[in-house]
């Protein structure tokens, strides 16, 4: 069957084609049910065999959703959530586990169901697992929408008080975070009391209906948004730190390879010139121009050494650029911990060539029993490797900097930053 499955055939029917498609389909399904109870047994042993090794409670299991990340190639942040979900399925939900395992939902849908029910008590959870995903039938033709307003109007029926308590909660997730966008643009978003939203939604419209420019309504509320937020105008610079990292070459010479803003992510030359330029030219701004020296062979950024417990000041940002984000495989979440990946009380030294920048979530993980990372550096390509306590080890590398490749040992790093602390000597 599985033979049969991989193979493609161009000249097949239609409608053969179509029913493999809904067979492959099936078959992710089936195995996120599988995966779902991997999952939930590889907790079950690693808590077990922590028990009997005196493990205190509170502290067994850590490091078992990181686990399950590395495996599915995915991040430590969703490593949770399949978990999560996992345990849910396999303790609490049977009906909609078995609606996974037969292709009737998918692993999404499973979670929206879960997500919907989280804020019930077990029993109540039942209920509705019973309620929506007994007869796998009824869930035929119902999109993402559907099934998460199925599960909100059942939970709202079964225990309306649970859920009213669960909005009056939800308020203290608010945050505003940022991601990168197509052709050097970003996403900034604001997660709001519903409220608050509209509100700031209206107050965002009402200036796009009271201005008569040649702006798009968009435009209007984009750049309204930028000066109420900053205070200033939104065609000025901004008084803020930004490191960009790019080679003498691209910044003077006629090199165009891609250089790196520290928080976004690569940017084409054009536009960092152009960036520094302005920088450079408004009496506003404060540019600084930082060195940093790369290998002469590999490109890589050159190692820096200190005595302290903690990385200092300078020593932290390089690593900083040097990772741009958490090296952990598959994690491309913002660095905010700059730490030892030899922890500092077995002997790991405070240098550039120890030195990690990961998440927090990702650095406390590091840290439990069985987690073992080390780090090398071949020829200026620093390599990180993770062993967790399966024996499983992932290996990661730190991005190369921008530019091109060179041979003299004079080929330097440029940054162009504002108000940034000049770094330790290298």
């Amino acid at each position: 069957m599985f033979d049969d499955l991989w193979e493609v055939d161009p000249r097949a029917d239609e409608s053969v084609l179509v029913e493999r498609i809904a067979a492959l389909e099936r078959m992710k399904a089936a195995a996120a049910a599988q995966q779902a109870r991997l999952a939930v047994a590889l907790d079950a042993a690693r808590r077990a065999t922590e028990a009997a090794a005196g493990v205190p409670a509170a502290r067994r299991g850590r490091g078992v959703a990181a686990e399950v990340a590395l495996a599915r190639r995915d991040s430590p942040v969703r490593g949770g959530r399949h978990l999560g979900l996992a345990k849910a399925l396999v303790h609490e939900m049977p009906c909609t586990l078995a609606a996974l395992e037969c292709g009737a939902l998918s692993e999404w849908r499973a979670t929206l169901i879960v997500r919907e029910s989280a804020c019930l008590d077990v029993e109540d959870r039942r209920v509705l697992d019973a309620e929506l995903c007994a007869d796998a039938g009824n869930l035929a033709g119902m999109g993402d929408v559907r099934i998460a307003a199925a599960a909100k109007e059942i939970a709202c029926r079964l225990d309306v008080q649970a859920v009213v308590d669960r909005v009056a909660k939800a308020g203290k997730d608010r945050t505003v975070t940022i991601r990168p966008a197509p052709d050097t643009m970003t996403y900034v978003t604001a997660l709001l009391p519903v409220a608050k939203g509209v509100a700031v939604y209206a107050a965002l419209k009402r200036a796009a209906d009271t201005t008569f420019d040649d702006r798009s309504r968009g435009q209007v509320m984009a750049d309204t948004l930028v000066e109420q937020v900053t205070g200033r105008a939104a065609a000025m610079p901004e008084p803020v730190a930004v490191n960009l990292v790019m080679s003498d070459q691209t910044l003077l010479g006629d090199d165009n390879s891609p250089t790196f803003l520290e928080g976004y992510g690569p940017i084409p030359a054009d536009v960092a010139r152009n960036l520094v330029s302005g920088a450079v030219g408004d009496s506003r701004s404060q540019a600084t121009l930082r060195r940093l020296y790369r290998h002469p062979k590999s490109g890589g950024l050159v190692a820096m050494e200190s005595r302290s417990r903690r990385f200092p000041k300078g020593l932290a940002a390089f690593i900083g650029l040097r990772d741009r984000t958490c090296r952990t495989p598959y994690c491309d979440a913002p660095i905010r911990h700059r730490d030892h990946a030899v922890p500092h009380n077995r002997g790991g030294p405070t240098s550039l060539r120890n030195g990690l920048g990961m998440c927090e979530c990702c650095n406390y993980t590091k840290e439990s029993p069985g987690w073992h990372v080390t780090t090398m550096d071949e020829n200026g390509i620093h390599t990180a490797e993770f062993e967790t306590p399966t024996g499983a080890h992932y290996r990661s590398t730190a991005p190369p900097p921008p530019g091109p490749m060179v041979i003299e040992i004079s080929e330097l790093e440029v940054r162009i930053g504002i108000a940034f602390a000049e770094p330790d000597a290298a």
